[in-house]
């Protein structure tokens, strides 16, 4: 595999993952394809976390704002 098929391959995954990579500009795609294999597990680990707490976020925050006005 040549390291320009490496580099889709790493956005392709980021973007399955569901980051919204068409917002980002060329740096920062730049950026995303220049992660090492450690920075891109991290960086999928902390979205799945922030995923997984996303809905009892959401629901405090409606459920306080409801309460506070």
């Amino acid at each position: 595999m040549t390291d320009h098929a490496h580099d889709r391959d790493r956005l392709r995954v980021l973007e399955d993952a569901g980051f919204p990579l068409h917002s980002l500009s060329p740096e920062q795609r730049e950026v995303l394809q220049e992660l090492s294999a450690e920075e891109l597990t991290l960086l999928l680990g902390l979205k799945e976390r922030l995923d997984a707490a996303e809905p009892e976020v959401q629901a405090h925050s409606e459920i306080a704002g409801g309460a506070l006005f």
